[in-house]
């Protein structure tokens, strides 16, 4: 059952493109005890899945911004080189500090950008 729940949550997730690895990769170290880079290369292989749906779904409703594609698909395989070069280079605790930092920095960025959009709306 504990599978069912986290993937169906980490779908959802991942079909609002925010990233559903942000709950499957915490949620497979916490609840199933698995090592960071397992983790991680679950997410991966979750995702294309996953994002073909939504990228379908997004396609339809006209939500892709078509004159930055290529940079971004270009420049994301050279960082995805990169990352899984350090992902099974690095040892699973430090990896897991780097993602808990990462998912710090991007949650207290996400309250930055909702207060300053809150204090717009105010004005």
């Amino acid at each position: 059952m504990i599978i069912f729940i986290i993937s169906l949550i980490s779908g959802i997730i991942s079909g609002m493109g925010i990233g559903g690895g942000t709950i499957l990769i915490p949620a497979l170290i916490i609840f199933l005890n698995v090592k960071q880079q397992i983790a991680q290369s679950t997410n991966l292989l979750i995702f294309v899945p996953t994002s073909i749906v939504a990228l379908y779904t997004h396609i339809k409703q006209g939500n892709i911004e078509k004159n930055v594609l290529k940079i971004l698909i270009i420049f994301g395989i050279i960082g995805s080189i990169i990352g899984s070069i350090l992902a099974v280079s690095l040892g699973s605790s430090l990896l897991k500090k780097m993602f808990g930092i990462f998912l710090l920095f991007m949650g207290a960025y996400e309250i930055y950008l909702s207060r300053k959009e809150k204090a717009h709306r105010q004005s």
